[in-house]
């Protein structure tokens, strides 16, 4: 799902002259680190005599350079110690013997060693910026300290017994690649955080990583074709979660029991929908890289003004959008993708289950439907029905109440006017939030709440499940394979899925990373996405991954726009995409 329309394909090098984008930062572990080297130099230089403290020393310069990206040699760390070279080397021996280093050969004979900070070193130096930030402030943070800040520096979220999740750390064994680690990946804003984390992954993995972005239909006909070829020229590729079924029916990616332990995984802390649409005939093809619940943005302020309680039905959008739009004033009730294709596909599928349809025959459980069980079975389309007229109809009600540029809106365009203020609501995925929460200029910025789909008459709320899932080639060089496995794991671990959020994602799929309090203070997303899944709201049967669904998705995105054109009515329409989804099933994927 994750989509984008209309972005350049781009590849990130690593090669030398080639630019390199900033690495992240920890905001509180990091700000700790910078803190204490300014004390301790301040000290040194300030107190005549002083006697230097080597241990923290070295601590604090291998920290500061796996945060920024910067290979540590044993001499380098030594020079840090600031005390004689003899000392120094005894002194970083200590470190090691008390677990906080771990050491990874450079070159093929073992004798020159990097050095990387341990899980030991992180753990233990999380508690100590904890107790730091606490202290100072207590110390100055005076009359300006909000309460929010006194909760939590003074036993709010501390003592929640929720641990922070501490920074990734590096790799015990390089991974040897040749030509460096390859990965195919969607230009949304999740994956090209990645484009600012590219120096510390690669200190992670410890070889170069060679990312290509596409716009999402470009991405799903690099993958195809990439499977046609003798061997993968990537070692990653990102999957939307719809195209599952069609990649393991036309083998484009391995199962993931066949070549590892799903234990190392932890399958239990991810959002159970997003965890669970990963697979295929009850086995998982790919680890969930994003989990972004499609849901309602709208502008609190506003309603809170008019007097309108949040939008929780159809009717509610219906009434609210109504109320607000004033194109003379140069506002507008609700923005959604209605651009001909995929994007539009995609919403009226969507709008099918918040009538409490999907769009096949799928049968009803509790909860909503079976969607975990599609391999080797028939099923008859739902666009004939009376809930998928009722769908098609309240987008023609909504267009009354859109911009006027609403048929050539898609995965960005109906984010960008809610953000700048010109509409009430809009429909977006959670990874769009950050082009308003991290912009103080735009007037959405601190004034948005979210809420599942506002449903029909005979719905229930729900939040669509997109995103990708990290997979693996079936045709990658068998010599790539093993080492492909631990960059999976590595870049799906809760350690770095909360270093994509404090970078900006507003994507979690891991229960531990929407609960960790660093990354609840950035967004109440995380904390509403994890509630939606503890009630069951989040949901990936609104896009079932049968094989042809792309091809249906599309189907329904052309005749729908010509519906909402005025060239055939609704249930003409529907009649077109019954027949032609009809006849999309009845054909091999193969």
């Amino acid at each position: 799902m994750s989509e984008m329309h209309h972005e350049p394909a781009k590849n990130i090098h690593s090669g030398k002259g080639a630019p390199v984008a900033s690495p992240a930062s920890h905001p509180e572990v990091l700000q700790v680190v910078s803190f204490l080297q300014e004390i301790l130099g301040e000290i040194d230089t300030g107190l005549d005599p002083s006697t230097p403290n080597p241990h923290l020393n070295m601590i604090l310069h291998l920290l500061d350079s796996h945060f920024e990206g910067r290979v540590v040699s044993p001499s380098a760390m030594v020079a840090a110690s600031g005390v004689p070279y003899a000392t120094g080397t005894r002194k970083l021996a200590e470190l090691t013997e008390a677990g906080f280093i771990e050491q990874r050969p450079r070159t093929k004979s073992g004798k020159t060693m990097s050095l990387h900070p341990s899980a030991k070193l992180f753990q233990v130096f999380n508690q100590l910026a904890e107790r730091v930030d606490r202290v100072a402030q207590g110390a100055y943070g005076g009359t300006q300290r909000t309460d929010a800040a006194r909760d939590y520096y003074f036993g709010g979220s501390y003592q929640s017994g929720q641990a922070m999740i501490p920074p990734p750390r590096a790799l015990t064994q390089a991974l040897k690649l040749p030509g460096g680690l390859r990965i195919l990946v969607h230009g949304d804003p999740t994956f090209m955080v990645m484009e600012n984390l590219k120096r510390q992954f690669e200190q992670i993995v410890g070889t170069d990583i060679n990312q290509r972005a596409f716009s999402i239909d470009r991405l799903r006909e690099e993958a195809l074709r990439n499977a046609s070829r003798n061997k993968s020229r990537y070692d990653l590729i990102a999957v939307d979660l719809p195209w599952l079924g069609e990649f393991v029916e036309k083998g484009v990616i391995r199962a993931l029991p066949d070549i590892m332990d799903l234990d190392r995984l932890e399958p239990s802390d991810f959002h159970t929908a997003g965890w669970k649409a990963t697979h295929w005939d009850g086995v998982p093809y790919g680890v969930p890289s994003q989990t972004t619940p499609e849901l309602m943005f709208y502008r609190k302020d506003w309603f809170a003004e008019a007097g309108f309680e949040p939008p929780r039905t159809t009717q509610d959008v219906i009434d609210a959008a109504r109320h607000f739009h004033n194109p003379q004033s140069g506002r507008y009730g609700v923005a959604w993708n209605g651009a001909r294709g995929t994007a539009l596909g995609h919403t009226f599928i969507m709008t099918c289950a918040d009538f409490g349809q999907p769009i096949i025959d799928l049968p009803r459980i509790a909860g909503g439907y079976d969607a975990d069980h599609l391999a080797g079975r028939d099923f008859r389309p739902m666009f004939d029905s009376d809930r998928a007229l009722a769908a098609a109809e309240y987008l023609l009600e909504l267009m009354q109440y859109s911009p006027p540029d609403i048929l050539s809106m898609s995965w960005y365009e109906r984010v960008r006017p809610f953000a700048n203020g010109t509409v009430a609501m809009a429909y977006g995925y959670t990874l769009l939030a950050p082009y308003f929460e991290l912009d103080a200029t735009c007037a959405a910025n601190g004034n948005t709440g979210y809420l599942p789909h506002p449903h029909g008459p005979e719905g229930v709320p729900i939040a669509p499940v997109g995103g990708y899932a990290l997979c693996i080639p079936a045709n990658i060089a068998e010599e790539r394979l093993s080492d492909a496995v631990e960059a999976l794991v590595a870049f799906t671990s809760p350690a770095a899925q909360k270093l994509y959020a404090q970078e900006g994602s507003r994507t979690a799929p891991r229960y531990s990373v929407g609960a960790d309090p660093e990354v609840r203070r950035l967004s109440e997303i995380f904390e509403l996405v994890d509630e939606m899944s503890w009630r069951d709201e989040l949901q990936f049967w609104p896009r079932p991954p049968i094989p042809q669904i792309s091809d249906i998705i599309a189907t329904c995105g052309n005749e729908l726009h010509d519906m909402l054109r005025g060239l055939v009515s609704p249930k003409d329409a529907l009649a077109k995409a019954q027949q032609e989804a009809e006849r999309r099933l009845r054909t091999s994927v193969t």
